[in-house]
Parts: C-alpha cells; structure tokens; sequence
C-alpha cells in the first residue's frame, strides 16, 4: 500500500509553492531594505542581494521550464525545501546569525514539510535545521549598529534561542505531522465509507426495480400463461400448435422464476422499507453464515422462533444492513466457533449486541475502534485478534454509518482479553466471552409509526418517481 503522506506530496501544485516563495523573497527583500536604510544597520547588502538573486533565478527557471499546474513529487518537494533552509540559512549567516530575530523563520520548511512528505523526510529536514542553528550560534557576520559598534548578546541570550528554535522546530514539526496525517487517514475513511454506501444503496436500488418489475408483470405474464393453457386445451393433443402453447406456458413461467431470482435480495415494495427486527438482522447476518462459525440471533434473550411475532418493527435502509453487516462479519473473523446477536428493546431504546466467543478486543485499543488505520499501531503480541491484518477500516464503516442512522456505539469485552470464560449451557443462551459491541437507538428513530407497522404505508411508487427520489 503506498504511503499516504507520499501521497500527499502528489498534491502540491507549483503554482503554490512558486508564490509562496515569491513572497518570501520579497519580505526578504523588504527585511534588509529596512535594515538598511530605515535602522541604520550595517549589512553586506552585495552579498544578501546574490542570495536573494539565487533564489529569484530558482523561481524563473522553474516557473519556465515547468507547468504552472505541475503536482510535485516528494523528490521535488524535498529539494525546494532543503534549498530555502540552506538559501535562509545562508541569509541569516550574513544578517547576525543567532542574533537575527528573524531566525525563527528556519523552522518554516520543517513545517511544510510536515503537511506534505513523508516522515523519514520531516525528520532529516528537523535535523539539518537544527545542524545549521547551531552553526549560526558561533559562526556568523554580525550586525553593525549605526553607532559603529558590532551588537553583541549574551551567551545565555544566544543559548535561549537557540534551544527555542530547536524546540519549535521539534514541536511544531511533530505537532504538524500527526494532525495532518489524522487528517488525510479520516479523509481516506470517509471516502471508503461513502463507496461502500454507495454501494449498498445501489444495490438496494437495483433490487427495488427489479421487485418492482416482476410485481408489474406478475399480472401479464400469469394471463399469457392462462391463454396458452386454455388454446392447448381446445388444442389437439400433439399437434405442432399445441405444443407451441405449452412452450408459451413454460417460457412465462421461467419469467416469472428469473425475475423472483433477480429479486430475491432487493427490496418488495414499499411495505419492505421497514421490516421485523429478526428479519433485519438476519438480512445483516446472511452473507457470513456460511463461513464456519455459527451465528445464534436471540430476541429479548430468546433464541425460541415462537417468540419473534413479538419483536418490533424497524427503519430497513442500507446504512443499518451494511453497518450490522460488517459488525458480525468482524465478530465472524475472530470468533472460534459463535457469534451471538442479541437483540432488546423498550419504550425508549432499541439494542443490538453483537459479540462472539474469540480473544477480545486489546484493552489498549478499546478506546480507539471505530478510528480508521488503528491496525498499525503498536499493541502488545499478546492482546492481538488473531488473523487480524486489517486497517480498522470495516469497525470505522460500521461505526460511522449507524451513528449516520442516529446510533451509538459501544465497544467492550465480555472477559478479560486471553481469559476465557466457560460456556454455561448450550450456546444459545451462554454469554459471549470475547469482544461485544452494543448498538443502541433511540426508539423513535428506528421504529416505525403506528401506521406503518400496521402497514398502512401508502401506495408503491412507480419506478420512475423512485428514480427520482434517490
């Protein structure tokens, strides 16, 4: 996988970088004019002006021979930058060293840095920086007052910005850094969420036309089979038409079996955009049951299907399928043998608990799932979920698309991570002892009106208004 922030270097534009040079130039250009002419400070000003010429000559020639709307790489980034910290350094040898107040402007390309290159490059940038004020603290030209004498500043003075110059250099880079990289990490995360969304909704579009398709020609395809049933009938048997009435029969109902194929995973109609609890959750559930471990849904502790025609009626949309999709399907990678979806409810709150019988979650990262590319942080050996080689990208999806659906999430473990407690019972009613997640709505947000889970929902929409609306 390459490396985000390698990545990120891909996004700098010359443009960008030219003008923020060009104007580093000119309150370079400004600083010594100033200096020179407004404080009466002594200056080399020949040999500042050939520096400053180094770095205009720089511009031109890249502003030329590059398109203005070039993305630099991390090579070309490296090397701009590396130039401003010498050419700057160079400028402040000339203008006091250590003595200069502007000497905090070194730290600049360090923190550019940080935005946008790889971090072995922030750290050799923050070391040269670093390499190069300690040289200006003994070795510089220092500057000449208008009274003739040379300024001199303690040693103490010298030492204090040096160890400032080095600290905001070290903090600000690091500081920086980890902001920028958290930021582009939830970017690349929401842009995974967004497709696996996506996705979802054009699959349940899909499947809605194609339910929607074979609920309209249920009515035709059935009066051709009628038709072609009573001329075989009038027919004589044998004869070239009666046989091609029969086919006419058989051909309608292969329609009809390829259509209720088709739309088997979609949804109905209307009625179907809220759907029982159970149904829901086994909607979820459905693609890992087949994957070696076994997966027990319990109503209200329940395992008894006597007693799903007492669950509640819920909200069916493609963020509650696909974030329960992925919550089971990570208990299903770590599980040993179980996984359990329990399911209650009351007045005010609808819960789902998704968890399983596997080491548990590293008490360490407890408080971080649901971020993404928390995978490649440091944990102890012997907290890992086994298997585990993920970027933490599916518990963020399933995170972020039911708090989307007005949930909240909350990850804990049933034991102790590598303490197994013992089953009591058959597993259908036994604890899970590994990782649980809990999912908690509020009820009003997820349940239906009283109409709607009577089903008095309304008339289906033809296919182009549904269209439209999504």
């Amino acid at each position: 996988m390459r490396d985000s922030r390698a990545a990120r270097s891909d996004w700098v534009r010359l443009r960008t970088v030219l003008t923020l040079r060009w104007c580093a130039i000119a309150g370079q250009l400004a600083a010594l004019l100033t200096a020179t002419f407004a404080l009466g400070i002594e200056l080399p000003l020949e040999q500042c002006l050939a520096v400053l010429f180094v770095s205009v000559a720089v511009n031109v020639v890249g502003g030329i021979v590059l398109p203005e709307n070039k993305r630099l790489s991390a090579d070309y980034t490296t090397a701009i930058l590396l130039f401003d910290l010498f050419q700057l350094a160079v400028m402040l040898y000339l203008t006091g060293g250590l003595t200069n107040p502007f000497v905090v402007l070194i730290s600049g390309p360090v923190i550019i840095a940080a935005t946008a290159l790889p971090f072995r490059v922030v750290l050799g940038l923050g070391g040269m920086t670093i390499a190069l004020t300690s040289a200006l603290m003994f070795w510089y030209v220092p500057l000449t007052l208008d009274s003739g004498g040379p300024l001199q500043l303690p040693d103490i003075y010298l030492f204090g910005m040096w160890l400032a110059v080095s600290i905001a250099v070290l903090f600000f880079g690091i500081y920086a850094a980890r902001v920028t990289n958290e930021m582009f990490a939830m970017s690349e995360a929401l842009v995974a969420t967004q497709m696996a969304l996506a996705r979802e909704q054009q699959l349940s579009a899909l499947g809605g036309v194609v339910a929607a398709a074979a609920h309209e020609l249920g009515t035709p395809l059935a009066t051709i089979k009628l038709a072609a049933a009573e001329l075989a009938d009038e027919l004589e048997p044998g004869s070239p038409l009666a046989e091609d009435a029969e086919l006419i029969g058989a051909q309608a109902d292969r329609c009809r079996e390829i259509l209720r194929d088709m739309g088997q995973a979609g949804k109905d109609d209307t009625h179907l955009h809220h759907a029982p609890l159970a149904t829901v959750i086994d909607e979820a559930a459905q693609p890992h049951a087949e994957r070696g471990k076994r997966v027990i849904v319990r109503l209200d502790g329940n395992p008894d299907p006597d007693r799903m025609r007492e669950q509640p009626t819920m909200t069916r949309t493609p963020e509650i399928i696909h974030g329960l999709r992925n919550l089971i399907q990570n208990a299903v990678d770590f599980a040993d043998s179980t996984v359990w979806v329990d399911a209650t409810w009351d007045h005010d709150v609808l819960r789902i608990v998704v968890g399983d019988d596997g080491p548990g979650y590293p008490p360490e990262l407890i408080g971080r799932l649901g971020d993404p590319f928390t995978a490649g942080r440091r944990r102890r050996r012997e907290n890992r979920r086994k298997g585990y080689d993920g970027m933490g990208l599916g518990l963020f999806i399933a995170k972020t698309l039911l708090e989307r659906s007005g949930a909240q999430l909350t990850f804990t473990n049933g034991s102790q991570p590598g303490q197994r407690r013992p089953r009591v019972g058959a597993p259908e009613f036994a604890r899970p002892p590994g990782a649980l997640v809990e999912v908690a709505w509020p009820r009003s947000t997820v349940a239906p009106l009283e109409d709607a889970a009577r089903g008095v929902l309304g008339h289906n929409q033809p296919i182009l208004q549904m269209r439209s609306a999504g």
